[in-house]
């Protein structure tokens, strides 16, 4: 069985997911939908065969399912697999969903013996 070659100039593997190590130019990593800084014009990666390269990058080949017949399909099912393999943010993370209050609110209910007497609108109370 022949060996899936990249398609030139797609880089969408190298764009659409997210890489947590750290990357030449890039020491945080690389968000998902972020374009590596280490591609060239051309789309390729520059630290191919380097051992600089993330172990993630190195592990990514391309197969037909994956890729596909064109860069937007790539790209769609790089999404499609990020979010399914995104780690649950940490509760208390600016990431985490807010939590929700198993209760609503109690009303507060307030009389008109508490409120203080209002000018009309537009009347000043001095």
């Amino acid at each position: 069985m022949a060996v899936m070659q990249c398609r030139p100039g797609c880089a969408a593997c190298c764009t659409a997911p997210s890489i947590s190590s750290p990357i030449p130019g890039m020491p945080g990593g690389k968000p998902a939908g972020i374009r590596c800084i280490q591609l060239d014009e051309h789309g390729l990666c520059r630290l191919f065969g380097d051992p600089a390269r993330p172990a993630v990058c190195a592990s990514l080949t391309p197969e037909p399912d994956m890729c596909g017949e064109s860069r937007e399909h790539a790209m769609l099912w790089l999404q499609r697999l990020e979010l399914e393999t995104r780690p649950a943010p940490v509760i208390g993370s600016a990431l985490a969903p807010k939590a929700q209050n198993r209760h609503p609110p109690k009303k507060r209910v307030i009389s008109r013996s508490t409120c203080e007497e209002l000018p009309p609108a537009g009347i000043s109370s001095t």
